[in-house]
């Protein structure tokens, strides 16, 4: 069957996937080898060098391309290894135009690792894409936006900004690590790059490092598969063959996600000791609407802040859970809490922070597939310490 006639349920364990030709096996094979036999020089049966490409490697890419509705899938050892692949796509005097809440890393590669060379970065909200267009200039080469963002989950219109950005001759890169292909597709939505930490739902165990980008035009692939092979920074076979596995549950476990992830965001927002809760489910979320009409459904990733914003009761509240895992990263099927201050958004200066409401109290939860009445009793018993 075509990938692009399957179900999700079904493209997550079939979709670019076949047996093994040499030997049958169901599962893809870790491919352990840096180098291929050529029956003759420039001969071979299309991979030379596992910098260049790998079959555990080239497996992942086409299941992830297919999961995202795209052609072309690139894998890298890292979410900031992709990253960094796309900002190569420019050069000096290029201008990014970024959301103002994104996550940190992303923040620190733009701005201490390109700025240096030339680009600039611009930080804006994006939830009116009419804003974006006011920031265009003729140097604008790329949009890069988070969807929902990181951490106050914002909700950005990807159609309204694919327009602007088609308008002005303007890539549009999305971030799609919060809700996966199993919650929205931006290539449907008329993005021209999608870009996952695959680190976090698609490999869905905390036990692997990686990134992957997907797009649909040949030569932006093109472009883009080289500055891969030309950089090296590529993951290796025992990973990727970790992360095709883990998406064969992907839609089972953002299911879970979901349904654990509505009970807690409620539970909060009825919490006498909690004052805003950020979980862009709710109806009186700004932009609702936009992710009612671009997502499945609303996921496991919450933000909370304590009443009266100390840093210390927040503290108090991570140090005290017991179910939830004090811990960078998200997206397992263990809960994990963060944060954001001064773990994953800490590169961000603290007034760019507070201005995109990062304060002290602010805090991150990654709603894993437990028992949801274990999770609720957790954060139950460890706000009764402030």
């Amino acid at each position: 069957m075509a990938n692009d006639k399957m179900r999700f349920g079904t493209k997550v364990i079939h979709a670019g996937l076949s047996p093994d030709p040499a030997t049958g096996a169901v599962m893809t094979p870790i491919y352990q080898t840096s180098t291929y036999l050529q029956k003759a020089p420039g001969d071979h049966k299309g991979f030379a060098y596992s910098r260049t490409g790998n079959p555990t490697r080239k497996a992942l890419e086409d299941n992830l391309a297919a999961l995202e509705n795209g052609k072309y899938g690139l894998c890298f050892g890292s979410g900031l290894a992709a990253i960094d692949a796309v900002i190569k796509l420019l050069k000096a005097g290029d201008e990014v135009i970024s959301t103002n809440d994104l996550y940190g890393g992303s923040y620190r590669i733009f701005t201490e690792i390109f700025e240096p060379f030339g680009i600039k970065f611009k930080f804006i909200s994006m939830e009116d894409a009419s804003k974006i267009e006011q920031a265009i200039t003729s140097n604008t080469k790329l949009i890069w936006a988070e969807t929902p963002t990181n951490p106050m989950m914002n909700i950005i219109d990807i159609a309204a900004i694919s327009e602007v950005a088609k308008k002005h001759n303007v890539l549009l890169a999305v971030d799609n690590t919060f809700a996966t292909p199993y919650l929205q597709t931006p290539l449907n939505l008329g993005a021209d790059i999608v870009m996952h930490s695959l680190t976090k739902y698609l490999g869905g165990h905390s036990d692997v490092i990686m990134g992957g980008l997907v797009c649909k035009d040949a030569a932006l692939a093109e472009r883009l598969y080289f500055i891969q092979n030309s950089s090296g920074a590529v993951c290796g076979p025992q990973d990727c063959f970790l992360v095709l596995r883990g998406i064969k549950t992907l839609h089972l476990r953002m299911q879970r996600h979901c349904e654990n992830g509505k009970v807690i965001a409620h539970f909060l927002r009825n919490h006498p000791k909690i004052d805003n809760v950020y979980w862009p489910g709710f109806e009186d979320h700004p932009n609702h609407d936009i992710a009612k009409k671009q997502m499945n459904d609303f996921g496991g990733m919450i933000s909370f802040t304590i009443r009266g914003n100390s840093k210390e009761d927040a503290y108090k509240v991570m140090s005290s859970l017991r179910v939830f895992t004090l811990a960078e990263s998200l997206g397992g099927v263990e809960s994990l809490v963060c944060h954001p201050v001064t773990m994953t958004h800490a590169a961000i200066p603290k007034k760019d922070r507070e201005n995109s409401g990062i304060i002290d109290s602010l805090i991150r939860l990654s709603v894993g597939v437990e028992d949801v009445r274990d999770l609720q009793e957790d954060l139950e018993a460890a706000l009764s310490f402030v």
